[in-house]
């Protein structure tokens, strides 16, 4: 069935074309919006060639280098990573993360945001060492800047555990997600769709455990 949201974005993106014009920066939000609710449906295609009309549209209007536009990016580099297409995403997240440096710092939520993004692509590759050091860097920055408790500080938290829990660290891995989920339940609540997702996670890494554990 149809997402009614999706018929209400298309809707508006149609309307704002014939009023603003396709690049202007309502349209393309809009078109963003409409990448967004295509994306949660699992529409990877249809996503992909959204996103890449708002960046060629932002580039257009606001240039390359400018923070809408590597906002852009940075959501079309993570549907090119679900699409598979890891060298892809992983070269335009290394392009978000060093333009964003270059605007607003390394410590800045963008620039952590994506550098987090960028963790995963290399992981999903297999550099598991290379995505820990990135993880531990955006960790350790996302505390001292936005706070232990911060969403994306805890998002980060829950990477890297999943990356520790891939290498072989279960202890550190466990140790990790148990204090995600501690905070989670403490600042999103304990019906939240993260702290639900992070719950089950840890259940998954306990169930394990008590296999590994079980006398023979």
């Amino acid at each position: 069935m149809e997402d009614p949201r999706h018929d209400e974005a298309a809707a508006r993106v149609a309307e704002l074309e014939a009023r603003l014009g396709p690049d202007h920066p309502d349209t393309l939000s809009a078109l963003l919006d409409l990448a967004e609710i295509t994306y949660n449906q699992g529409r990877l295609i249809a996503t992909r060639r959204l996103e890449e009309r708002v960046v060629a549209g932002r580039t257009r209007r606001f240039g390359a280098e400018h923070g809408e536009t590597l906002k852009a990016m940075r959501k079309l580099a993570v549907t090119l990573g679900a699409q598979g297409e890891f060298a892809a995403a992983r070269e335009l997240q290394q392009r978000v993360v060093a333009g964003m440096t270059a605007l607003w710092g390394e410590d800045d939520a963008e620039t952590l945001r994506a550098r987090n993004n960028l963790a995963g692509t290399i992981a999903a590759e297999g550099d598991l060492i290379g995505a820990e050091t990135l993880l531990q860097v955006v960790v350790a920055a996302s505390c001292r800047t936005l706070g232990d408790q911060h969403p994306d500080t805890l998002t980060a938290m829950g990477n890297l555990a999943a990356v520790l829990w891939q290498a072989g660290n279960e202890e550190g891995a466990y140790a990790l997600q148990y204090q995600v989920v501690e905070l989670q339940r403490h600042v999103l609540g304990p019906g939240h769709p993260a702290t639900q997702l992070s719950e089950a996670t840890l259940a998954m890494m306990e169930r394990a455990i008590e296999v590994w554990c079980r006398p023979v």
